[in-house]
Parts: C-alpha cells; sequence; structure tokens
C-alpha cells in the first residue's frame, strides 16, 4: 500500500489555564471555570490520543500543526483530520481546495448526563460536531476505513463571494453575515435573485441588523437558530434570511428564502460601512456605501467525510 501524506489540524488547547500563579495562595476557582478547564483536559488528552494512533500506522507520513499556525493553502497532502469541532474543521476550509478530503475528530462531545447536571448552573454544552465524522474512540477504525477506500468522502456545497466584480479569496463552507460592525446600528441594503447575470426576482429594500446566507452544511448553525430551517446536506442550494427586518410591509415574504443553485444574490449596500463575516468571526472582509456584492453555491466543493 502506498504512504499516504496526512496533515493533523489542532485546535489549541490552552485556552483555559487556572489555578497558582507567582506562589501566591490558591484562588478559589468557580465550578464553571473548573469545568472549562477539565475541558482542556479532555481536548488535549484527544490530540495525544490521535498521535499515538497515527505512530502506530506505518503508512502514514503525518505532522501536525495548531490551526492558530495555518496561514499558507494546504497542498501536497492526501488527507487533512482536524481534532477540535467544526471550528477547526471550518478553519481548515479556508485553506483547502477541492482535491484534498478533511476529517474532523470531535475531541469533546457533548454528554448529555453533564448538561442536566449542570444546567441550574450553566451551559455545560460542548461541541456539536456536526461535520466531524469521527470521535477518539472510532478514530482509528474510521482511518483505516478511509485508507482502505471502504468510506467515502462528500462533495459540499460552498458560497462564492465577489465584491464589486473582483472575487474574494475565502469560500464559505458553512455561512456569510453581511452587517454593520456595531451589532446595534441598522443596515441598509438591498437585494435581488438573478440567474445568468439577469434578474428573476425583484428588488428587495431593506433595513434590519444585517443579511444572512448560508450553504445547506451550514444550515443547522445560526440559519437554523434564527428560524430558517435545515436543508439536505449535499444540496447545493443557498438559504437567506434578512436579520430582524424593520417594517418590511408586503416584503415580508421575501425576507427569508431559497437561493438555487443555478442562480445568485446581487446585493447593495447602503450603509456608511459594513463587514462581510466569512464562517464566523474570524475571517472577514470590510465593505462600505455603494458596494455590491454578490454569492452563489459556484465556489469549488469541499470534500468532507461525514458521519
Amino acid at each position: 500500500m502506498a504512504r499516504r501524506r496526512l496533515l493533523l489540524l489542532l485546535k489549541p488547547f490552552d485556552v483555559f489555564q487556572f489555578g497558582q500563579s507567582g506562589g501566591a495562595s490558591p484562588i478559589t476557582v468557580p465550578q464553571a471555570f473548573r469545568y472549562l478547564d477539565n475541558r482542556r483536559k479532555v481536548h488535549k488528552d484527544a490530540i495525544n490520543f490521535c498521535q499515538d494512533i497515527l505512530r502506530k500506522k506505518s503508512n502514514i507520513d503525518w505532522e501536525p500543526i495548531l490551526r492558530t499556525n495555518l496561514s499558507q493553502p494546504i497542498r501536497n497532502f492526501d488527507l487533512v483530520v482536524t481534532v477540535g469541532g467544526d471550528g477547526t474543521l471550518l478553519q481548515a476550509s479556508h485553506f483547502l481546495d477541492d482535491s484534498i478530503p478533511v476529517l474532523g475528530v470531535n475531541s469533546d462531545p457533548t454528554q448529555v448526563k453533564e448538561v442536566e447536571k449542570f444546567s441550574n448552573e450553566f451551559d455545560a454544552t460542548r461541541s456539536t460536531g456536526y461535520l466531524c465524522a469521527a470521535t477518539v474512540h472510532s478514530f482509528e477504525q474510521v482511518l483505516d476505513d478511509i485508507l482502505a477506500g471502504q468510506k467515502l468522502p462528500s462533495n459540499l456545497s460552498r458560497i462564492s463571494l465577489s465584491v464589486n466584480s473582483q472575487p474574494l479569496s475565502s469560500y464559505a463552507l458553512n455561512d456569510v453575515l453581511i452587517a454593520d460592525p456595531c451589532p446595534a446600528t441598522v443596515s441598509r441594503f438591498s437585494f435581488r435573485i438573478q440567474r445568468d447575470g439577469e434578474s428573476c426576482g425583484p428588488l428587495v429594500n431593506c433595513r434590519s441588523s444585517g443579511l444572512r446566507v448560508s450553504t445547506a452544511a451550514g444550515s443547522t448553525a445560526a440559519m437554523l437558530s434564527a428560524g430558517g430551517f435545515a436543508m439536505p446536506v449535499l444540496s447545493e442550494d443557498l438559504q437567506y434570511m434578512v436579520r430582524e427586518p424593520i417594517s418590511p410591509g408586503a416584503e415580508i415574504r421575501l425576507m427569508h428564502g431559497i437561493i438555487k443553485s443555478d442562480q445568485s444574490m446581487k446585493a447593495s449596500w447602503f450603509s456608511k460601512k459594513g463587514v462581510i463575516y466569512i464562517d464566523g468571526s474570524h475571517v472577514f472582509h470590510s465593505i462600505q456605501h455603494g458596494d455590491s456584492i454578490e454569492l452563489s453555491s459556484k465556489a469549488p466543493s469541499l470534500k468532507v467525510f461525514l458521519p
């Protein structure tokens, strides 16, 4: 069997650190902080476990990298394995084209009993791992199935973006939010659906807190929480929703809908400033009054091993 090259992309495990400092007396740590520190330890153990599995594989050349140190497109690997949650896989997607598949390992899945135990104190929900096909318990078996060709990746649609006809370098695997950088500020914009550059829907004028567009994979995240609906994960359509529209009147029915795979949305921005957030807050692009934004699902797909 030919040797495979694997990149192990890791969520940092030193986010929460509590305890003594500089020889001072012990600090009383609230229950929630102790819980978070335990999550860090569980995640670190998951990283060590996955690395131990990889060390046993004689047919794999692999190298680890923290996701915070990833700055260049990922090339010359046969597989990317992310250890963390959906956020780590999303970050990897911004450095991948449609040639290298990615496997997500959920390092710390939500435990129902813990959520119930701490429900009166804090939210003990952990990573959902909707896009992660493995946990530490199943990682070796899933990896072996992939290497043997018994498990194949799915092609997930992504959102392609351009501003003033200039394509942005990042594609969205989850969703795009277009809004003012201050969440309390009203955004003014318009949009219409088009096909082959020609309008196939009415112009919709909006005053709201912004516009969200999601892929099928991202429809179970913020879109669903805002009142949207879950889409079949392999759908090539996009879903859009105007956030908190102000006095939409008869246009209320146009504030939420679908952009078909052969369509695009063209939006015009009429506020002084704005930001296009791509898959969360870490990847963004600033816009200003008069800018034109086009969104579609014509981006290269991403190969993901799904649960």
